[in-house]
């Protein structure tokens, strides 16, 4: 696949976003194999735990190719499907029913920043920072992008964040709640497949119930709904809880 790197290996996927030469940003062609790798890893039962990163030291992503915008701003029909590329790939990458994480070192702006967002969880290198940047553009951000960053910061820091368009360090994004973890750039590749291989190591039905449920709160679900309690309902009837319970009695990590 043109621009992006993929290693479906369960219990883990990788993906790698593979244009250093243009700081990763992201072609049309791009956003649309995004979206082919989260097909395929949200029906591979094997696969627990999906990292994304950009391939070397510059860029998890500048987000959309602003080149590729400019030959298309005349050409209103290239842009819309431009435009809905970027908003389908984030949608699906979200929508990966097990848990994604973004590893990100160097820029992580624009589309990159919003694919970044739509990933369960990021760890960062010191040397990365973050930044949306449509204000200096004169383009809109999405409502989807929006609601992403104001789940984890809040309406007052989004609203300053896009208003400014400035940007934004590791350290400040980690006390604002925007990543998780910052960690050394020689040892973040590994941080995280250590987190992936952890959280690999968990029962996956609870994994993938815990991710379901509060995609369903940050939706605006705060009733339990069918779905939410059968999820509940089911877990108890699961071959996970069955070893879980077991491993617990016999003192011995469990086998899921």
């Amino acid at each position: 696949m043109v621009g992006l790197l993929s290693e479906l290996s369960p219990p883990i996927a990788r993906v790698i976003i593979n244009r250093p030469e243009k700081r990763n940003a992201l072609s049309s062609a791009q956003w649309l194999g995004l979206r082919e790798l989260a097909a395929r890893i949200a029906a591979d039962p094997a696969i627990r735990v999906a990292l994304l990163q950009g391939s070397g030291e510059a860029a998890f992503s500048a987000g959309a190719d602003i080149a590729e915008m400019q030959r298309n701003r005349d050409d209103q029909g290239a842009m819309k499907v431009m435009q809905q590329a970027v908003l389908d790939a984030q949608a699906d990458w979200q929508s990966i029913p097990i848990p994604t994480i973004a590893v990100v070192r160097g820029a992580c702006t624009g589309g990159g920043c919003g694919l970044a967002l739509a990933c369960d969880l990021r760890l960062a290198s010191p040397d990365a920072f973050f930044a949306i940047p449509p204000a200096r553009l004169g383009i809109a951000y999405s409502l989807a992008d929006t609601k992403r960053l104001q789940d984890l910061v809040g309406p007052a820091r989004t609203k300053e964040i896009l208003y400014t368009g400035r940007r934004i360090s590791a350290e400040e994004a980690l006390a604002i709640g925007l990543i998780n973890h910052i960690v050394a750039a020689d040892g973040l590749t590994a941080r995280a497949e250590d987190l992936a291989r952890e959280i690999s190591g968990n029962a996956g039905n609870s994994v993938r119930a815990a991710k379901r449920v509060s995609d369903l709160i940050a939706a605006g679900t705060l009733a339990e709904t069918p779905e939410s309690r059968g999820l509940y309902d089911a877990s108890f009837d699961s071959p996970e809880f069955a070893e879980g319970t077991r491993a617990f009695v016999e003192k011995r990590p469990p086998k899921f």
